[in-house]
């Protein structure tokens, strides 16, 4: 599968070197392969007691491309990058993968700056999947975007899946670069979080249930951000609205756990707006982020996303409902530069209308025009 990232890698390859970072069996280590000219003697996994040997002794292979995965695991890992980089007897592009925020995941400060572009890679969409149908989108939505439990077409194995993957993810990686000793509250906190999505983040209510200190919840939610288990997403403040500041929202790479239909489909919107977003800011640069829109009194939009100051679009998810939401008609009065959209699940082609500036659209449609 040529995934959405290749072409813009083999660009960046002929500058600097390469950073992929996403959640675990997104596909990086795959995607990285696929610049192996002549067969996979470039690729060193710090995972691989081999590869590892190979990467603190310093022996390359002859390769045209040298992968690194994993290798945010060695403590000393952006020294060890510097080095090779700029060491001029170097003849090979180097990828480093990884299945933590290789952007913030550090000891020290950044001693790779001006050396590397970074690429975050999301799970498959319904535009990179080229999707065409209703029912093709439902099966994205029902199986989520990781590629094994996709491919297999079968809810059993990505519930199967889906158990395995939160093993893996808190008894291996965050076991691995976290100092973490109560893995059992901390997996606890894992198995909420699906009940959480699309609301208000309460950290007191949490912490008053797990029986530890707000501080850890709140701790706990950033591990689980830096391994791309969740994000969050904070409200935006503007001089006019009386907006709430503090409280985020959480949403989940792994849709397919979510067992609330609309916080499901709310969670799927959400996962697409990101890759746009994260997509426009590795590629082309730009200051665009995906936040919501909440004011004191309540009143609410799904997302918002801004280029700076300027707010380019509000949208709100419906499953069925081509009414227009009363909060996003509001909003869109105090936002008239913005594209104010309602995205209906269940809506066909032709059910697509403007109304007072608002676009009611299908979600097939308009996630087509995403990435």
């Amino acid at each position: 599968m040529n995934r959405y990232l290749s072409d813009i890698i083999k660009k960046d390859l002929e500058k600097k070197m390469v950073f992929i970072s996403g959640p675990r069996q997104v596909g990086k280590t795959t995607l990285a392969k696929n610049f192996l000219v002549r067969d996979e003697a470039g690729y060193l996994s710090w995972d691989v007691p081999e590869g590892r040997e190979a990467i603190l002794r310093r022996h390359f292979p002859h390769a045209d491309v040298v992968i690194f995965d994993e290798l945010h695991k060695f403590r000393t890992w952006r020294t060890f990058l510097k080095g090779t980089y700029d060491d001029p007897k170097r003849r090979f592009g180097i990828i480093v993968t990884g299945s933590a925020r290789l952007d913030i995941f550090n000891h020290g400060g950044d001693s790779l700056q001006g050396r590397y572009n970074l690429l975050r890679l999301h799970p498959l969409s319904v535009a990179e999947l080229s999707l065409a149908s209703y029912d093709d989108m439902m099966k994205l939505i029902a199986l989520g975007g990781f590629p094994e439990p996709y491919l297999s077409g079968s809810i059993e194995e990505s519930r199967r899946w889906s158990r395995q993957y939160r093993d893996r993810l808190i008894a291996g990686d965050i076991r691995d670069l976290e100092n973490i000793q109560d893995l059992g509250k901390l997996e606890h906190l894992m198995l909420r979080v699906p009940e959480l999505v699309g609301s208000p983040l309460s950290i007191n209510a949490l912490h008053e249930d797990l029986q530890v200190a707000h501080k850890t919840v709140d701790r706990w939610f950033e591990v689980f951000e830096r391994m791309y288990a969740v994000y969050r997403l904070s409200p935006y403040a503007s001089s006019r609205i009386k907006s709430l500041r503090k409280s985020r929202k959480c949403y989940m790479y792994n849709w397919s756990v979510i067992e609330n239909d609309g916080a499901r489909f709310e969670n799927f919107v959400a996962s697409h707006l990101l890759k746009w977003t994260h997509y426009q800011q590795d590629v082309y640069g730009r200051d665009v982020e995906l936040c919501f829109l909440r004011d004191s009194t309540g009143r609410e939009v799904d997302f918002l996303i801004r280029e700076g100051r300027k707010v380019l679009g509000l949208i709100e998810c419906k499953a069925s409902d081509t009414a227009i939401d009363r909060n996003l008609r509001y909003f869109a009065k105090i936002f008239p530069e913005a594209q104010a959209l309602q995205v209906v699940r269940d809506a066909s082609s032709a059910d697509a209308y403007t109304n007072d500036g608002i676009s009611v659209t299908p979600a097939l449609d308009y996630l087509r025009s995403l990435v």
